[in-house]
């Protein structure tokens, strides 16, 4: 339940805007040892390339769970190609209600359950599954949620749960945030299409020529007509691609910064995911229950940024707290970055970081893992998995004493570029890549799923307060 946590014994010292998709940051802590708890950017390559293959050492690294993907990102699927949008889940008409009879108040840690019924715009019930619903138990009073439990029965109806977590008035919110039809569209193009953003890469010469191409995560969606350029990252070996200049070699490739999003949906697939069937709730079915009151926990954080005159979405970034010995460094992932313009030598992959770092008892490294990799099929996820999770297993080994977190992906977009949808499905890599290993998770999807709150890929104070004080359970757990 959110915002209520237990009060920690240790400092608040960490605060951290959760920015972008994948980014690292690492605390250097300084207090007594009796207490436990749990180099440049990418150098170019200069190759010409047609084509490309996956680093097998990276995935070995996995899990077998990780094997296979249809496995671990099924789905309900929806019958035939979804042709008639009346004939998709309608927010409008799909309804739910309490599972057993209304009591007059209902018992502190017990559950609340509810059944919701999926039907088209013509008011038929589905028979089948694969609609994204998501359900929250507000205490508006109390300014307190907790997410529901959505169990797709396949067949049009849902089971909903939702642990009674506090005491007082809480009321149930649930609403559509894709059709199952919608959810098919979605699908397709995430595994079907190469990339459905592309990015700029800026070359200069000697004299201060500059030249602007494509950039992407394989040759052919650079667009190039002729030779490409290949990057590898020293460390993880990832390779990054930008169509050849005209007249520049590849190694003059300087800076870096998003570029455009591509055209991947027919007129039909945009009516499927237009504003009017997206995200929305569905009418009140069930009337507000009564637990009984509690009140809020205040916190309160300390540390003070250092300016380091570089451009802010990429990083570094520094906070410090001389009193208390804290260092918190911050930076971004390197490719696929979508940022601002930034210095290529700035963009720093995880696993370099992860290399670069000695680890131990007061090191703690926050992993934040999702959004970027929204726009390219997941396998290009599970590369990036491979040797981040090949990199924290070497940290860990060399020092156990290391606290390693993994920030999961939060909600907030709802496009064909990022998605809730896409989120489920980046959250059940995270989970499985680093399954086996001795890390703690820290659950932004279920967060901002709880409070009564505009849903933000950046989300507000509250969610990241709530996120901070979860950080510090794992930091200070008496």
């Amino acid at each position: 339940m959110y915002p209520f946590m237990g009060q920690f014994k240790c400092y608040k010292i960490l605060t951290v805007g959760l920015v972008f998709l994948v980014w690292i940051i690492y605390l250097q802590m300084f207090w007594p040892d009796s207490i436990t708890y749990r180099p440049p950017g990418p150098r170019p390559v200069s190759k010409f390339a047609s084509s490309f293959m996956e680093p097998s050492f990276l995935l070995d690294s996995l899990p077998q769970v990780l094997s296979n993907l249809t496995s671990l990102l099924y789905w309900p699927p929806t019958p035939g190609d979804g042709a008639k949008l009346l004939a998709s889940t309608s927010p409008q008409t799909s309804t739910y209600h309490l599972k057993g009879p209304t009591q007059a108040s209902y018992t502190l840690g017990g559950y609340l359950e509810a059944v919701l019924v999926a039907r088209d715009h013509w008011g038929r019930p589905k028979t089948h599954g694969g609609d994204l619903f998501r359900a929250q138990l507000l205490g508006l009073e109390l300014k307190a949620g907790v997410p529901g439990d959505v169990q797709d029965l396949e067949n049009g109806t849902y089971h909903l749960s939702f642990p009674l977590l506090w005491a007082g008035r809480a009321q149930v919110q649930v609403r559509l945030v894709h059709s199952s039809e919608a959810v098919g569209v979605l699908r397709r193009i995430w595994r079907e299409k190469r990339a459905t953003v592309d990015f700029r890469g800026y070359f200069r010469g000697i004299q201060g020529h500059e030249e602007t191409v494509i950039c992407n995560i394989d040759p052919q969606s650079t667009g190039a007509k002729r030779s490409t350029c290949q990057y590898k990252d020293a460390v993880s070996g990832e390779l990054w691609f930008c169509a050849q200049p005209p007249t520049l070699p590849c190694d003059s490739l300087v800076g870096h910064s998003s570029g455009s999003y591509l055209k991947v949906t027919t007129r039909h697939d945009e009516d499927l995911l237009a504003w009017n069937v997206t995200d929305k709730l569905l009418s009140q079915g069930i009337s507000p229950i009564l637990v009984r009151p509690a009140a809020p926990i205040n916190t309160s954080l300390a540390l003070k940024p250092v300016n380091l005159h570089v451009t802010y979405q990429v990083g570094p970034l520094m906070a410090v707290d001389t009193t208390r010995g804290i260092v918190l460094h911050w930076r971004a992932h390197s490719w696929p970055l979508r940022s601002l313009r930034t210095p290529v030598a700035s963009l720093h992959s995880v696993v370099r970081e992860l290399a670069g770092l000695a680890g131990g008892p007061h090191t703690v490294v926050v992993l934040g893992l999702g959004a970027h990799f929204t726009t390219f099929p997941p396998s290009i996820f599970v590369r990036r998995l491979a040797g981040i999770r090949a990199a924290v297993t070497a940290l860990l080994a060399r020092e156990p004493s290391t606290l390693v977190v993994i920030k999961l992906a939060n909600t907030g977009y709802k496009s064909v570029y990022g998605s809730d949808w896409f989120t489920l499905q980046v959250n059940r890599l995270l989970r499985a890549a680093f399954s086996g290993l001795r890390v703690a998770f820290v659950d932004a999807w279920e967060m901002t799923s709880s409070l009564a709150l505009p849903d933000n890929i950046h989300p507000g104070k509250l969610i990241v307060r709530n996120e901070v004080d979860l950080l510090l359970s794992f930091i200070c757990p008496t």
